[in-house]
């Protein structure tokens, strides 16, 4: 017997592999993943605290699926397991064999299963092998005690982020960005001049609550100042008049059963926020608002607007998202109402997130108010598009609009490729015909490209060239190019 167990000790690291557990005491193995919610953006969850793999306890090793007879260790671990009782294999039956194994690992694991062997000397175990035990006992003391210094020192560490941290509950995250502007020409139209090099910024902070972990309470603070781009659209990322601080989102989202996912908001929720994906890569990226598909923003109620909605995952690709936002004209007003409110908008999109090579979606929109020529309501049907080829991209949507006294149709498609030269950066340009708003005798064109780089994980810098056509037909020139450089800041 003495033979046989020493020989199952000596191949006991091969046999054990990175998954080294034994009973009694699981060595800490991998933490079970944090479940997200598909809200409109994913509530990042910290742990400090590792939960074991609950481990299941083997009685032969053919239970173990990835083990096989041809194993080189398979008798030293049938051994282990037939034997002397002290391996236990994971929830889905399998050993991990294969992975890579620290000494840590090793010293932790040996020493359990050592305490087993031990636990057997009343059953008559030979005293050689307790002595060789003893000897592998004290040859691997240094690890265990420098184990237990650093677990010591991980739970002090612990203890103290815990009693200074900014909430049990709360997350604070925030964004900064900052635009220089610098046209190649002049802009004069209807009131509107744009000649002279241009600064534009926006600060967020992010307050995001979750009490059972798959919830979100978000209060958003926001204050910004400057722009440039009007005639097409402005900036997607830019300033406000002034640098006052307002509540931008304030909205409570929470899952109702594993696929369906409710939000009511008081504030910041209506057309493209109700939904999970706008499809098109170029849209956040980009520099100008026009990367957003257009259709979204085309009249409807003010972001201001308190609302509700729903995303229903038909399947693990399918979903279906729907929201309604009535201004605070009604939302705020007693004697109005919400669904009687004058400015209100109301959007459906079912999507298909392949995650892979097809991305794709259509959408319906009606709004009470409009910004088209004679006001009143409006119908929206459009259709997205993404075609990921990798690391290359082709994408863009097409949108009919119906609108009192007309009907419209915008577009905007776009190329890009992921990771060009840096990993996480995005080189892109897209470009199309833009929603006809009420001051414009036709649809306002733009043309952007854009290189997003990554410097590293708080800082993406975005420099753009930007062409701009929009007819006010009025005289002047009506038709701009733009440099422009985006300075991102994000904790």
């Amino acid at each position: 017997m003495s033979k046989l167990l020493w020989k199952s000790l000596l191949a006991a690291p091969a046999a054990l592999g990175a998954a080294f557990a034994v009973s009694g005491s699981a060595v800490a193995a991998e933490s079970a993943p944090v479940s997200e919610v598909a809200t409109v953006d994913a509530l990042e969850q910290v742990s400090f605290d590792q939960e074991p793999v609950e481990l299941a306890q083997i009685t032969s090793v053919s239970e173990l699926t990835d083990v096989l007879p041809t194993d080189w260790a398979f008798q030293a671990l049938q051994n282990l397991v037939e034997t002397y009782g002290c391996i236990e294999g994971y929830p889905d039956r399998t050993f991990r064999g294969q992975r890579a194994l620290t000494r840590f690992e090793f010293a932790a694991g040996l020493n359990s299963c050592l305490n087993v062997v031990a636990g057997l000397t009343g059953q008559g175990v030979d005293p050689d092998d307790l002595a060789a035990i003893r000897r592998l006992q004290e040859e691997f003391q240094a690890e265990l005690a420098t184990l237990r210094g650093r677990v010591d020192a991980l739970e002090a560490e612990t203890a103290e982020l815990r009693a200074q941290q900014f909430s049990t509950t709360t997350k604070l995250s925030g964004e900064v960005d900052m635009h220089l502007g610098v046209p190649f020409s002049t802009f004069d139209a209807n009131d509107i001049q744009e000649d002279s090099t241009s600064v534009a910024s926006r600060v967020r902070l992010n307050f995001d609550t979750s009490f059972t972990g798959e919830d979100r309470l978000r209060v958003r603070l926001q204050g910004g100042q400057g722009g440039f781009l009007e005639p097409v659209g402005n900036l997607a990322n830019g300033g406000e008049e002034s640098f006052d601080v307002v509540i931008d989102d304030f909205y409570y989202s929470f899952p109702l059963g594993s696929r369906i996912n409710l939000t009511v908001a008081a504030k910041g929720m209506v057309a493209d926020d109700w939904v999970t994906s706008s499809i098109v890569p170029y849209d956040g990226p980009a520099v100008a608002a026009a990367s957003t598909p257009g259709f979204y923003s085309s009249g409807g109620s003010s972001s201001d607007g308190a609302g509700a909605g729903i995303s229903f995952a038909l399947t693990d690709n399918f979903v279906i998202d729907a929201g309604y936002t009535a201004g605070y004209d009604g939302a705020g007003d007693p004697g109005v109402g919400i669904f009687s409110a004058s400015s209100q908008s109301y959007i459906a999109q079912l999507s298909y997130l392949s995650g892979g090579f097809l991305d794709a979606a259509f959408a319906y929109m009606h709004n009470d108010v409009s910004d088209f020529p004679n006001g009143g309501s409006t119908d929206t049907f459009a259709g997205l598009l993404n075609l990921d080829f990798g690391n290359f991209f082709v994408a863009g949507y097409g949108a009919w609009q119906d609108f009192d006294g007309g009907d419209d149709f915008n577009w905007t498609a776009g190329v890009g490729f992921n990771d060009l030269f840096l990993e996480g950066s995005q080189l892109g340009v897209y470009g199309g015909q833009l929603p006809q708003l009420a001051d414009y005798d036709s649809n306002p064109w733009i043309v952007e490209g854009y290189y997003e780089i990554p410097f590293n994980e708080f800082l993406t810098i975005t420099p753009a060239i930007i062409y701009g056509d929009a007819d006010y037909g009025e005289g002047g020139d009506d038709t701009t190019f733009y440099g422009a450089v985006r300075a991102t800041f994000s904790f």
